[in-house]
Order: structure tokens, then C-alpha cells, then sequence
């Protein structure tokens, strides 16, 4: 069983699978800090000093002045602008990605194109192999 484990992990899909989740994750924090700390605040002071990480909607029906405030008491919240911040994340992540994929695929260039294995009889119109001298459908002789 030993054995097996190890040429399971020696397999370079497996290792290729370890190192895009660890960068990922890592890209994910710095993501994070940018919407967090870059994108958010000034959005939020052009739309009137709004802090979105604070912004909350109380469900217990006790007013509290913070988010930290109504956690602290264990009140009932929806945080709607953790989300927001979230939404944000996500949609940068998938433009990141986005581009880095499409400038990989641009290196990569166009797929080639396989050569044709067949051609067309030219009085049945049906497709034959290209060494073919005579029409297997309409027996006609081909030049």
C-alpha cells in the first residue's frame, strides 16, 4: 500500500494540483488585502464615507452601533457588506484569471491542424480515404 501511495504522489498531476492550491491560496489573500484594503475604502468614501466591512443589518431587533458590537452580544446579523466585499473579491479573482489564461493560450498559439485522412468522390460526393483509387460506393475510378 506504501508502494502505490507513492507513485500516486510521484504522479506530476498530483504534485502540479499541490502547487496550484498552495498558489492560489496565496493569491487569494492577496486578493483579499486589495478589496479590503485598496478597492473598498475609497469606494466607500466616494459613496459617503461608508466602511462596507461594518455594514450590517440587525435581525435581533436590539440596536447596536457596530458590527463588533451586536457579534460581541451574539445578536442575529446579516452582514451584507462582508458580502459585497466578497462579491468584489470574486469578480477581481476571475478577471485575474481570465487574463492570465487568455496571454497563456496566446503563447501557446492556434492548435495545429490535422491533415485531412479523407477526400471527396467527385460523382457521389461521399467521403472516402485519400489513397482510395476507386469509390467504394459508386465504384467510379478516381484520378
Amino acid at each position: 500500500m506504501l508502494k502505490e501511495f507513492k507513485e500516486f504522489v510521484a504522479r506530476g498531476n498530483v504534485i502540479d494540483l499541490a502547487v496550484g492550491v498552495m498558489i492560489g491560496g496565496a493569491f487569494g489573500k492577496i486578493v483579499s488585502s486589495l478589496v479590503n484594503d485598496v478597492v473598498m475604502p475609497p469606494l466607500g468614501l466616494v459613496l459617503g464615507k461608508v466602511n462596507f466591512a461594518d455594514r450590517f443589518l440587525n435581525l435581533s431587533g436590539t440596536p447596536y452601533a457596530s458590527l463588533a458590537d451586536a457579534k460581541a452580544a451574539g445578536a442575529a446579523t446579516l452582514n451584507y457588506g462582508a458580502f459585497l466585499n466578497s462579491i468584489v473579491e470574486f469578480v477581481l479573482i476571475a478577471l485575474a484569471l481570465f487574463i492570465i489564461i487568455r496571454q497563456i493560450n496566446r503563447l501557446k498559439g492556434p492548435a495545429p491542424v490535422a491533415a485531412p485522412t479523407t477526400k471527396e468522390c467527385p460523382f457521389c460526393f461521399t467521403s472516402i480515404p485519400l489513397q482510395a483509387t476507386r469509390c467504394p460506393n459508386c465504384t467510379s475510378e478516381l484520378h
